[in-house]
């Protein structure tokens, strides 16, 4: 786990013994379940510690900007999570947080479970579940304090799946390839309507990988209209733009 120890303190973070031991098992677990259905196309150990460890914590950049609201435990959600990416390894790294790990699909979901009872991790749960029926649901709507997602959908539908989940005065993070900025403008309309404000497009470099990772910030400033997120498959279908 060198190059995460090193990829890390590139970040400014510091991974103890016990964090390399989980992160070991983490990826035990991922390449061993991997081989009974697809979790991730990259398995390799060295792509594995850069393209989903490293790329997972730096979301902690974001972190250190945000100022929450209430004392106690931060509540997180990842929407999509997969295989874990970026819930888990920010789980391993900060153990206060506490976590849900949202996934549509059954088998992932099963993995997250077993993988979060190996680690012995507390305060998180994986759960079921598509965004645009949990965002209605009120033991979730607008309850988040940081609300999570990677790789799932162009920004102006992603942002219907995440903004819904976040409490006013919260924070989105959806980390991004290099489209962050083109897609950050292109969704600037849908986030002004599901009660969001962009904050900052914030470029990451990680050791070990040539492209620049984003994470794009967007505040939870009002309220998400009722109607939103809309019915599973809207979203995508009809993605929120200004009209002509």
């Amino acid at each position: 786990m060198e190059q995460l120890k090193v990829g890390a303190h590139h970040l400014g973070l510091t991974i103890t013994e016990k964090q390399l031991a989980q992160f070991k098992v983490l990826y035990e677990l991922l390449v061993e379940w991997n081989q009974k259905f697809n979790l991730t196309a990259i398995t390799e150990l060295d792509q594995v510690q850069i393209r989903h460890f490293l790329d997972s914590l730096s979301c902690l950049l974001a972190f250190q900007q945000y100022k929450p609201g209430q004392e106690g435990l931060l509540s997180c959600i990842d929407i999509g999570s997969g295989a874990g990416f970026p819930g888990l390894p920010l789980k391993i790294y900060c153990p206060r947080l506490k976590m849900l790990l949202l996934e549509a699909t059954g088998k992932k979901v099963g993995f997250l479970q077993h993988t979060i009872a190996r680690l012995g991790l507390q305060h998180i749960t994986a759960m079921k579940g598509r965004a645009e029926e949990m965002g209605q649901d009120p033991a979730h709507r607008e309850l988040y304090d940081v609300v999570l997602a990677r790789a799932v959908a162009d920004l102006s539908i992603l942002v219907e799946y995440m903004l819904p989940f976040c409490r006013l005065g919260g924070l989105v993070i959806a980390q991004k390839g290099v489209s962050a900025q083109e897609e950050t403008r292109a969704a600037e309309y849908a986030i002004s309507v599901l009660g969001g404000r962009v904050r900052k497009v914030m470029p990451i470099e990680l050791v070990g990988l040539a492209e620049v990772r984003y994470l794009v910030l967007i505040e939870k400033v009002a309220r998400t209209p009722p109607l939103y997120p809309r019915r599973p498959g809207m979203p995508s279908k009809r993605p929120l733009r200004p009209k002509a």
